[in-house]
This record gives structure tokens, C-alpha cells and sequence, in this order.
């Protein structure tokens, strides 16, 4: 069996298989491993059903699928190839369109100069062996593999490839022409047969089926850069045409109102579509690059609703005390993090449980991402003079029990929303810092005065996002060197063993041994010794003052916890407690 990528010396004792005329149903007789009888009722069922003979084998219990892919492999000398774990070359999978590669159930894993290694459900099937040797125009050497994984990867590896080249190639065909206007394509009113419109579509339908967060736009000079993050990270696939750049930018500035004809200097605005039952705001930021402009687009799919506290992943003891946080009549709580830590999600679910007809609620933000009944919910506008401070001092004039501040960018922003917290209003805001205890020294670098801090802050949540592992593939891993003496600095007695699981990566998780993320926290709870540092600006006191309180945990120890329960991987904890780690030991 093989399960990582083939070289081809594996190929040697396989070869390519000729041209003669296999029996399946026959060597499996000679071998003994099926009666003669039990042919002939597969053979029966078999015309009934239109399946293949394995198939119906399979289907009839005579034989188990692994058990007739074993014996294949061995008597057609071809080796099986896993493909669950295996690492696909983007360029060997495009050589057979994807509708080729369905119709005659087969993958392309390897190329080399005058041979392809082809994976095929049925390599006992003549004419898709040879119909898949005049389509790649190579001599096909043959592996069999599981039809159930083929279909799964099959989607995965492609994903809507052969569309988008498709449509890329067609709509770069239009371009080619010289006595085409661009911008009568981009601005025709009747245009849902334009090349451009149906490629945004494929883009977005795409997107949202990954469930990426972002979708990056970036010309080059030869080729355009399509990148999707998902799960943090960023995938790639390339277009070769490089001429539809201009189309594709020129639409979607047309979409989210701006200026067209301006190319030279950066711009942001927001539009939204729907993509079948999916409703999503997209938030649009162009930049001018050397070969046009870049541009990104931040998705948010508004049919998803707003997540509730509890759907977070806070660990109980951790979530009732923010709970009985968020319900003080006044003070202010913040949420640190970098960007795309998920700050603004934790932010709307707590005021998704505040949200009452008891209660005013006004946030102040940029841009507003979601929607919320019965909350006023203002959106800064910097160039004509809508900026935090001002919306804040506004706001406070319009009777708020709740204030949520987007974030806390300037010193005249921080103070009004630390002295509204301080004058009977409940204030929530976010600040882009490391750690929860990393967020006082930034405030006081603003210019915050210390008595002030400590008279209105009443905790700080510190967050990160960690991609979960693959339930299908996760399997015990080796430590190396680095990681195990990062144990053994940050372990207590009592922690646990130091077993670890890793994703090895499957047609599930496209690969990457991760699927889907969780919310990792810390909580600072200001205690009075961490108050009295504060208020004469101790920020070695009050460090210590948080290290040694028995109900601060930090993100590290937090993230380890999911890592011994086999949440994360610990590769995960590492990349997303490095800052924190840091932040704390200064």
C-alpha cells in the first residue's frame, strides 16, 4: 500500500499493464476466491443493476472491497494507492479534466517526461485505459484505488478548477478581441451571461462551500493569484490568464460604489450578494500593485447568525464568570487579539444575551459586520469627521446602559470610553494586543492615566483561534527537540501525560489535517493588588500581581489542555502562544 506521494522507481515491477482483455470475474474464481456459483449470481445481479462486476461482489457480501483491491493489486502487478493521505500534485490532477476523471473514474497522482501513474477504481476497465492514454497523450502506468475515496478526493482536488479555467480562458477570449469595450462588459445592466459575472459567481460559490473567511485577488504579470483562507490559512490556485485582472476588480469596485476610474490609490467599500440560501456581506479593500491592483474581500455570511456565549468553547468555569461580567451594571470589559482572532464574534455574542427591551445598546464600529434588532449601531466614517470619539460623546448624550467601542485606536477614544465606564455605563471594546495582561502596558503607553484604568477596567479577555484536528486522520506524533523542552518549561505537576496527536491529512480535511477552528481564552480578572499597581502605573507589579493570582490561566496553558485532549495539535498551541509567551516574559 501506499499512501504518500510515488516515485517512480515504485512503478518498476508494475510497469504499464497491456492491452489484453482482463477477466475479473474469472481470476477471482481461478484464485478461489469466489464460487463458480457465486459468479454467475453476481453476474445475474449485475445486469439488473448496470454496476460494475466489483461492485456487485462487494454489494453481494462475497468479497470485502479491501480484499478484491488487495488482489487486484497483486495480480496485475500495479500498486494500491491510499489517496486519502495522499499529497496530490496540483499540476499531474489538471492534465485530465475533471469531467474525464469522473466519466472513467481515474486520478492522475504523478507525471513524469513520457509516463503518467494513474489511479483507477476499475484498472481492469480496457476502454478507459486506453480512451486515458490518448486524452494525456503519455504511456499511463496504472494504481488502484478506493472508488468511494476517488469520488471524495475527486471533488476536493478540483473544486470547481475546470470551471474557473473555463471561464477565465472564455472570458480572456472576449478581452483578446480588439473591438471589444471593457467597460461594456463590466457595464452592462443585462450581464448574467458576461464570462466575468458567472467567474465572481464561481469564486463566491466556491468560497462559501470551503467556508473561507477571505478570497485575495492578485494580478500579476503573466498569471492571476486566486487565494482563499480557510481555517487561517491561505490556499492558492492560479489562472494563466492574466488579462481578466482588470475585469474581475472593475466589477466588484462597481458593486461596493467606488470610483473605477481611479487606480492609483487604495479604496474600501462593502457590498452584499446572495449565493443560493446564503446571504453574505462582503467587506472589499483594493491596493495598487505594480501589476494592477490587489484585491481582498472579507466574507461574512449573515444566514449563519450570530453565535451564542456558549457556543463559543469557553470552558465553563471560565464562561460563568464572563457571563457575571457582562452583567455588571458598569465598568469595561475588553477583548484582545490580533486580527482575525475572532474578538468581534466574542463581542456580538455577548451582546446578542444583553440584547433586551430593558436595555440601550449603541455601538460605535468600523465597519458595523452584523446586524443586530433593537441595537443602534453606528458606522465610522473618518472622512467626513464620524470618528470614534465624536460618535462616543454623542452616544452618551442619547441615555446607553450598554456601549460597545469597535476599538480603541486613540487616547481621546480610550478616555471617553473608560470614564463612560466609570459614569454608570456598561462599556465593551477590543484592542489588537497579545495577552490579557500584555493590554495594560498598551493602554498606558496611549497616554490612559493608571488611576483611570484601574478605576473602570473591570477584566480583560485575551483570545486566539486554533484549527481543530481531523477526526479521520489524527494519529499519535513524535515530539521533536524544540517541543519537548517547551513542555518542560511551561508543564505543572498534575498536568497530564505528554501524548499528542497530529493530522496526517485526508480527502476530509483536504489534506491538511485540520478541519474547522475553536476559540482559545484567557481571562484577567482585576483583583485589588493587580488595581493598586495600576494606579501608580506598576507595570512589573502588576505583571507579577496576574502570574501569581491562582485564578489566571494563560492561553498557553489553555491551548496545551485542548492538545492533551486531542482538540489540537501541538504545532497549534506553539504558532498561537509564541506572542503571548513573549508579552508575558517581558
Amino acid at each position: 500500500m501506499i499512501s504518500g506521494r510515488v516515485t517512480k522507481p515504485d512503478l518498476a515491477s508494475g510497469g504499464a499493464r497491456g492491452r489484453k482483455k482482463v477477466r475479473i470475474g474469472d481470476l477471482l474464481v481461478q484464485n478461489r476466491v469466489i464460487s463458480e456459483s457465486q459468479l454467475q449470481t453476481a453476474l445475474t445481479a449485475q445486469k439488473s443493476s448496470g454496476h460494475k462486476l466489483g461492485q456487485t461482489l462487494i454489494e453481494l457480501g462475497y468479497i470485502k472491497e479491501r480484499q478484491l483491491l488487495d488482489f487486484l493489486s497483486q495480480q496485475l502487478q500495479i500498486p494500491f494507492v491510499d489517496i486519502k493521505s495522499y499529497q496530490f500534485n496540483p499540476e499531474a490532477v489538471n492534465l485530465l479534466p475533471e469531467t474525464m476523471a469522473r466519466r472513467y473514474r481515474a486520478i492522475v497522482l504523478e507525471q513524469w517526461e513520457r509516463d503518467v501513474l494513474v489511479g483507477m477504481a476499475d484498472p481492469t476497465d480496457l476502454f478507459a485505459f486506453d480512451e486515458l492514454g490518448r486524452i494525456l497523450k503519455k504511456r499511463v502506468r496504472q494504481a488502484v484505488v478506493r472508488e468511494s475515496d476517488l469520488l471524495a478526493q475527486l471533488g476536493r482536488v478540483y473544486r470547481g478548477n475546470d470551471e474557473l479555467s473555463a471561464l477565465a480562458g472564455e472570458l480572456h477570449e472576449d478581452l483578446a478581441q480588439g473591438d471589444l469595450d471593457l467597460d461594456r462588459i463590466i457595464e452592462t445592466v443585462d450581464a448574467g451571461d458576461a464570462p466575468v459575472i458567472r467567474l465572481l459567481q464561481n469564486l463566491f460559490e466556491d468560497a462559501l462551500h470551503v467556508k473561507a473567511s477571505d478570497i485575495h485577488i492578485e494580478p500579476e504579470e503573466q498569471l492571476l493569484r486566486i487565494r482563499q483562507r480557510i481555517d487561517g490559512v491561505l490556499t492558492e490556485q492560479v489562472v494563466n490568464e492574466s488579462r481578466i485582472a482588470p475585469a474581475l476588480v472593475q466589477r466588484l469596485k462597481l458593486l461596493a460604489n467606488l470610483d473605477i476610474s481611479e487606480k492609483r490609490l487604495p479604496q474600501d467599500g462593502r457590498f452584499q450578494i446572495k449565493v443560493g440560501t446564503h446571504s453574505v456581506d462582503v467587506r472589499l479593500s483594493t491596493m495598487p500593485v505594480q501589476h494592477g491592483e490587489s484585491l481582498v474581500m472579507r466574507l461574512l455570511d449573515q444566514s449563519s447568525g450570530i453565535l451564542s456565549l456558549d457556543e463559543l468553547g469557553i470552558r465553563t468555569d471560565m464562561l460563568e464568570n464572563l457571563r457575571r461580567l457582562t452583567h455588571r451594571p458598569h465598568g469595561l470589559v475588553l477583548v484582545t487579539g490580533p486580527t482575525g482572532s475572532g474578538k468581534t464574534t466574542t463581542l456580538y455574542a455577548a451582546l446578542n444575551e444583553l440584547n433586551s427591551s430593558e436595555k440601550k445598546i449603541i455601538t460605535v464600529e468600523d465597519p458595523v459586520e452584523y446586524r443586530l434588532p433593537r441595537i443602534n449601531q453606528v458606522q465610522i466614517h473618518e472622512q467626513i469627521g464620524l470618528s470614534f470619539a465624536r460618535v462616543l460623546r454623542t452616544a452618551l448624550r442619547q441615555d446607553p446602559d450598554i456601549l460597545l467601542v469597535g476599538e480603541m485606536r486613540d487616547l481621546e477614544t480610550a478616555q471617553i470610553g473608560l470614564r463612560a465606564a466609570i459614569t454608570g455605563h456598561f462599556v465593551m471594546s477590543t484592542l489588537h494586543t497579545n495577552s490579557a495582561v500584555g493590554t495594560v502596558s498598551r493602554l498606558l503607553d496611549m497616554g490612559v492615566p493608571g488611576y483611570l484604568v484601574a478605576s473602570s477596567l473591570l477584566a480583560i479577555v485575551a483570545q486566539r483561534l486554533v484549527r481543530c484536528l481531523c477526526a479521520d486522520c489524527s494519529e499519535p506524533v513524535e515530539l521533536s527537540d524544540q517541543q519537548k523542552a517547551w513542555l518542560e518549561r511551561i508543564t505543572r505537576k498534575g498536568d497530564g501525560p505528554n501524548e499528542f496527536l497530529q493530522g496526517r491529512g485526508c480527502h476530509r480535511c483536504g489534506n491538511t489535517g485540520y478541519s474547522g477552528r475553536i476559540g482559545v481564552y484567557e481571562l484577567l480578572e482585576l483583583d485589588e493588588s493587580q488595581s493598586r499597581a495600576l494606579r501608580t502605573e506598576d507595570l512589573e507589579g502588576f505583571t507579577r500581581a496576574c502570574l501569581t493570582s491562582e485564578q489566571f490561566r494563560p492561553l498557553s496553558e489553555m491551548a496545551l489542555q485542548y492538545a492533551r485532549e486531542g482538540v489540537t495539535s501541538l504545532d497549534e498551541v506553539l504558532r498561537i502562544t509564541g506572542d503571548s509567551e513573549s508579552s508575558l516574559d517581558q
